[in-house]
């Protein structure tokens, strides 16, 4: 027996075996309803893309440059990156649903005593995840950080997605 012989029935098996884990798997945080994966498994051969953190494009330019009103609350910040990141994706392809790892960062807010408004966070972020448009959940982290490159900055954002 050759070894091309050999090597045949090998072949014609994993020609008609379906691929394993060709998709993406979502893992849910058991008994609740929060918009989040509690993991995100990738198959084999699939590609990750890396964004690097996103921070709020300007969302009032009446207001004074780099002032807080210029770029707005927490909500307001985190669609606006959100919207950019949504922006970028598509640039390469890709959408919202295709991003499985979240890193947020937040800083306090003063008008909220210095502490992070995760509950402005969540409401931007809703819009862009755990829709009926758009069902698919990343697993994610969401810290306060004592601060970012621009004072009134709030809110950055960095995303890996996995091309389908």
């Amino acid at each position: 027996m050759t070894k091309t012989s050999r090597l045949l029935p090998i072949l014609a098996l994993l020609a008609t075996t379906p691929a394993f884990a060709a998709d993406v798997v979502r893992h849910k945080i058991p008994n609740s309803t929060f918009p989040i994966s509690a993991a995100v498994e990738i198959p084999a051969g699939k590609t990750l893309v890396f964004l690097s953190g996103a921070v709020a494009p300007v969302a009032d330019a009446s207001a004074p440059k780099d002032s807080p009103q210029a770029y707005g609350d927490t909500k307001t910040q985190t669609v606006g990156v959100l919207t950019s990141i949504e922006k970028q994706l598509k640039g390469m392809g890709l959408t919202m649903g295709d991003v499985v790892k979240m890193q947020a960062f937040l800083v306090g807010d003063p008008a909220k005593g210095g502490k992070m408004d995760f509950t402005g966070f969540m409401a931007g972020y809703t819009q862009f995840f755990g829709t009926a448009a758009q069902p698919n959940l990343p697993s994610r982290s969401a810290v306060q950080v004592a601060a970012l490159a621009n004072p009134s900055f709030l809110v950055e954002i960095e995303v890996t997605a996995v091309r389908p």
